[in-house]
């Protein structure tokens, strides 16, 4: 812009911000001086979080856990037969079978109750 003898031109002008998704939606905004900072770190948070979605996906990790997870089905849904002495050479043996049956009635237990509270979601829904 041209300056006329030496006046020294003091006005602030809006930023023009315009957005496009590349296909139909378009959307413009006038930022005036004084909001500039804190429409920049509005922008900015917005920008990272959308980047954050385009994220690689980690298959062996995913593939990882989909096997753990099929792993306490498994043991979840396997019975545990106790056998062998209560006392003597097999006691160690007896007393982790004792407690992994425990722990298994208890999460057995445990899911039974959620299946129960979903179906019970379900019907007031």
């Amino acid at each position: 812009m041209k300056h006329e003898d030496g006046d020294s031109d003091t006005r602030e002008y809006p930023c023009l911000v315009r957005v496009s998704d590349g296909k139909s939606t378009k959307f413009s905004t006038k930022v005036e001086p004084g909001e500039l900072f804190k429409f920049q770190a509005y922008y900015g948070n917005l920008l990272k979080s959308s980047m954050s979605t385009l994220r690689k996906r980690d298959k062996k990790r995913e593939k990882l856990r989909s096997e753990e997870a099929a792993k306490r089905k498994k043991a979840m849904t396997e019975p545990i037969v106790l056998d062998g002495p209560k006392r003597g050479k097999g006691r160690r043996t007896h007393q982790r079978k004792v407690r992994a049956l425990l722990k298994q009635q208890e999460s057995q237990r445990k899911h039974q109750e959620r299946e129960e509270e979903a179906k019970k979601k379900v019907q007031l829904a």
